[in-house]
């Protein structure tokens, strides 16, 4: 399949794959895409939540009340050994 981008949407496409974060054109439509899915299958709830706590954030933030990166990563850790411990009990 060939599919011709306008001048702004290819400009777009050069931008992700040069933040080095992307392989490939078909790996920025492909991540794209999946995303979009992802979300079509979100719940109202979910959605809800999610703004709930992305608005709590940004309280947090005006307050002033911001961590580190080494705090934030060895929270992020704790909560993916966390989940892989529950995931490994289940078993």
């Amino acid at each position: 399949m060939q599919v011709n981008l306008p001048p702004d949407l290819e400009t777009l496409v050069n931008k992700r794959l040069s933040s080095g974060g992307y392989s490939s054109v078909e790996d920025v439509f492909r991540r794209a895409l999946e995303a979009q899915d992802a979300e079509e299958s979100w719940t109202d709830e979910e959605r809800r939540a999610l703004t709930a706590h992305i608005e709590e954030g940004f309280l947090q933030a005006e307050r002033g009340e911001l961590i580190d990166g080494d705090q934030a990563r060895r929270e992020i850790q704790g909560m993916k050994d966390d989940w892989h411990q529950e995931r490994a009990s289940k078993r």
